[in-house]
């Protein structure tokens, strides 16, 4: 099992030893969004919603997430993370009743280690405190897809989502 990176020689799991890498500017783009309903949009964009400004929250929440993903996702490595943007976007169909709010989570570090776990955590937290702050007022909405769009930097190169 030594071809494998994070299992050890007994094959139990491990956290890869990144020591040896170079330090290079990483960067990830991931996105997810979130389905709400008629209602929810209103609240969300008349800040009428009972809990609050629920886009400041949840950039908030999302930039929180990234500089914690180490201590939820178990082999991930802690990172100085240099940046945290978060953007929320609405794709709004009245005619169909259709109210998606698109979230895109840009991380950033100078380190040895990528950062893509990052960005989808930012991405996620980000749409699960939506979910948290509208509960009340429907809990029929639908989160994701969550994915990542791009990502720089390290010994793979970089990627770039084809879709």
């Amino acid at each position: 099992m030594s071809e494998l990176t994070h299992f050890n020689e007994q094959g139990r799991a491990k956290m890869v030893d990144v020591s040896g890498k170079e330090i290079t500017l990483r960067t990830a783009i991931a996105t997810s969004s979130i389905i709400v309903n008629g209602s929810i949009h209103e609240q969300i964009t008349h800040g009428t919603n009972k809990k609050g400004d629920v886009f400041a929250v949840a950039q908030v929440a999302a930039i929180m997430a990234a500089k914690n993903t180490a201590t939820i996702i178990p082999m991930c490595h802690p990172l100085p993370l240099t940046g945290v943007d978060v953007r929320f976007d609405w794709e709004i169909d009245e005619e169909n009743a259709h109210y998606e709010v698109h979230i895109q989570a840009e991380v950033k570090t100078k380190g040895v280690t990528g950062v893509e776990m990052e960005a989808l955590t930012a991405a996620s937290a980000a749409a699960l405190t939506i979910y948290d702050m509208c509960k009340a007022a429907g809990k029929e909405m639908v989160i994701g897809p969550t994915m990542l769009q791009n990502k720089t930097g390290g010994k793979n190169g970089d990627y770039q989502r084809a879709d």
